[in-house]
């Protein structure tokens, strides 16, 4: 996103948690690599801990961070962001209301997006989907942002299609259940590519049943299905089928099994970090026991995949097997 804002000629800065990466993009400047194109764009970078000696304040902060580090990130941004300024959590999860717990809901915008990149090498980035395939949703929590959704997307254009949605959270909602099919359930297998991952046998059902799983902790909460994606609203009426119509068109946007794509969560294991499965998969778990449903697919994939983070367990094919028997034995 900053690449893209920053050669359309804008006032960018960059901020970051990874001090390796912060040093290499000043160094050398931002590479992004796209079916075999190179974007190689100087940047503003700072670590986290150059934020305090900032005396500039933001119009606009687009946080990329994890699901899970929205609150404190929001904490920490909140002085700079200028009073009529905007925060927009551009994240998986259900993170909006808690960002405008924070910077309060006049200085909020709701985002659910699809882009999809990869991050190994400090200061280069695989951007694994065009910008025709990038997609972003905006909307408003509250009214007092009500037509201000112009003034990111003009921006997020450059990244990608934007779509401004009366409904973002229901939007976020039917992101998040694509997200418990792919993310987590693939990464578990342990392959050198998700792709492949979710062609294994058996993949798709338990794929389908954690979609389902999805759209009705979604309808318990009030959610609703809406486009997404850039799908119309034929495509998702149907609540038997909306899990597959997801996750077939969110597919259809990644490139083809065998070049190595890895999602967030493969990366996160690769890389030791925490995944976001416990907001996604265990999100959707937490909810459907309160409605009194404890054996759930999605239950057992979040424990599975935090069981590999700790280390107590291999990510492996055999991982799928595992989820049937956590499902058959409660």
């Amino acid at each position: 996103m900053a690449a893209d804002l920053i050669e359309a000629g804008h006032d960018v800065t960059l901020i970051d948690q990874w001090p390796a990466h912060i040093e290499a993009m000043r160094a050398d400047g931002l590479r992004i690599e796209l079916d075999g194109n190179v974007q190689h764009v100087p940047v503003r970078a700072f670590h986290l801990c150059d934020v305090c000696m900032f005396n500039e304040k933001f119009d606009i902060v687009l946080l990329a961070m994890k699901a899970y580090d929205a609150v404190w990130a929001s904490q920490l941004i909140e002085p700079y962001l200028q009073p009529d300024g905007l925060l927009v959590g551009t994240q998986n999860g259900m993170m909006a209301e808690a960002i405008a717990g924070v910077v309060g809901p006049s200085r909020t915008l709701g985002c659910a997006y699809d882009v999809a990149s990869q991050l190994s090498t400090p200061g280069i980035v695989k951007r694994t989907q065009t910008h025709e395939h990038s997609w972003f949703g905006l909307g408003s929590l509250d009214p007092s942002t009500a037509g201000r959704e112009e003034e990111v997307a003009e921006l997020l254009r450059h990244v990608g299609r934007v779509d401004i949605l009366p409904d973002i959270l229901s939007a976020k909602w039917m992101k998040l259940i694509a997200n418990t099919m792919v993310l987590a359930p693939g990464s578990m297998l342990g392959l050198e590519d998700d792709i492949e991952a979710l062609q294994v046998p058996g993949m798709r059902a338990l794929m389908l049943r954690l979609g389902a799983e999805a759209v009705e902790a979604g309808e318990s909460l009030g959610y609703h299905a809406v486009p997404v994606f850039g799908l119309d609203v034929e495509d998702v009426a149907d609540p038997t089928t909306l899990p597959a119509v997801l996750v077939d068109e969110l597919m259809a946007h990644n490139p083809p099994a065998g070049v190595g794509l890895l999602s967030t969560t493969s990366m996160d294991h690769l890389k030791g970090r925490k995944t976001e499965a416990d907001v996604i998969n265990g999100l959707v778990a937490r909810e459907l026991a309160r409605l009194g449903k404890t054996r759930t697919a999605n239950a057992a994939v979040a424990e599975i995949t935090e069981r590999i983070s700790r280390g107590e367990l291999e990510r492996s094919i055999t991982n799928l097997d595992l989820v049937q028997e956590m499902l058959a034995t409660g």
